[in-house]
């Protein structure tokens, strides 16, 4: 979708895609974690979802392992990081209000505890993106996105909708954070969400094609300033998912 005012190329949010190299075990780790049902959609793809669509997540099936640490992770409420670890995760650090952690499927995430009346049915709080400038990063997203940038002087973030439900605007059902860290990314990220757009605009403001939408993909695949992969649907095509 296109802005009418000023011709800034906006974006409306579809999805979030998880790359995993065993799709029963993907879904039977982040199902639970994230608070939503499998469903199962086509020969190769898993769909978590509830009875709201920007909650659904794919699960999509890769060859190649985990090299690096996840460029792109969830932050997800918790009533305990045992529950987690007995899914099958693993604690990294214990230092901060939160608890990072890692597991074969989903890589690296932080588990925020909540007491019973804060957890929500959907578990995922937020995506954080780890990125060398948020700042840049961050106001670049929230043009696309059609929102203002926030700032509380440590962290930047796209706003998200209260208790999962999409924020007016963004369209985003979590705040989209952005994270600055001294590495550069190198590898493919493991996460990363679909929009609804117009590839050439979104071109014209300064992302990468890495594919064009062809005879096996209804949707092009770019990259953000910094390398991020996302996908794009047309309008028309968005409902394919």
């Amino acid at each position: 979708m296109s802005d009418d005012h000023g011709g800034v190329a906006r974006v409306g949010y579809q999805d979030l895609c998880v790359d995993v190299t065993d799709l029963e075990a993907g879904a039977a780790f982040l199902g639970p974690l994230l608070g939503l049902e499998v469903q199962r959609r086509r020969d190769a793809v898993l769909l978590l979802g509830d009875d709201e669509p920007r909650h659904a997540v794919w699960l999509n099936l890769v060859s190649e392992p985990r090299t690096a640490k996840n460029r792109v992770h969830l932050d997800v409420d918790v009533a305990a990081v045992e529950d987690v670890t007995a899914a099958g995760a693993r604690v990294l650090d214990a230092s901060q209000p939160w608890t990072v952690l890692t597991q074969a499927q989903a890589g690296e995430l932080c588990a925020f505890v909540r007491p019973a009346e804060r957890l929500r049915p959907y578990r995922l709080y937020e995506l954080v993106v780890d990125c060398d400038d948020p700042r840049g990063l961050g106001t670049w997203w929230a043009e696309r996105f059609g929102v203002e940038l926030q700032d509380d002087g440590e962290v930047v973030w796209l706003p998200g909708g209260p208790d999962g439900v999409p924020a007016a605007g963004s369209g985003l059902p979590w705040e989209l954070v952005f994270a600055g860290v001294p590495e550069r990314k190198r590898v493919k990220n493991r996460v990363h969400f679909d929009v609804v757009g117009t590839a050439s605009e979104l071109l014209d403001a300064g992302a990468t094609l890495l594919r064009a939408r062809d005879d096996e993909i209804s949707w092009d695949v770019l990259a953000d300033p910094e390398g991020n992969e996302f996908c794009v649907f047309a309008p028309e095509d968005a409902e394919e998912g």
